[in-house]
């Protein structure tokens, strides 16, 4: 067990050097104030919304079809960021962490 326990204390010095221990209280990246959660959950809505109204301006310039591409694209990227938000906020995402 001596072996053992001298690799562990190795590994675990090793880890710490490069870094690659997390503390205990780290949250992955996620924000914790209501604050940082609302800051998220509009730039996940807004950055949905936006790539889908780019997608099909470019799809409708490039086909020649205005509001087509650009009305369907729209209405996914809504339902992207609405959807993105309600996994922000999903129960089950607190119990998978």
């Amino acid at each position: 067990m001596d072996e053992r326990d001298g690799f562990e204390r190795r590994l675990q010095e090793a880890r710490s050097r490069q870094g690659l221990d997390k503390p205990a209280d780290a949250t992955g990246g996620l924000p914790t104030g209501s604050w940082g959660v609302g800051f998220r959950a509009g730039v996940e809505v807004v950055s949905a919304l936006v790539v889908g109204i780019v997608i099909g301006l470019l799809l409708d310039r490039w086909l020649g079809t205005w509001p087509i591409f650009f009305l369907v694209f729209f209405l996914a990227g809504s339902a992207a960021g609405v959807l993105n938000v309600y996994r922000l906020f999903s129960p089950k995402r607190a119990r998978r962490e």
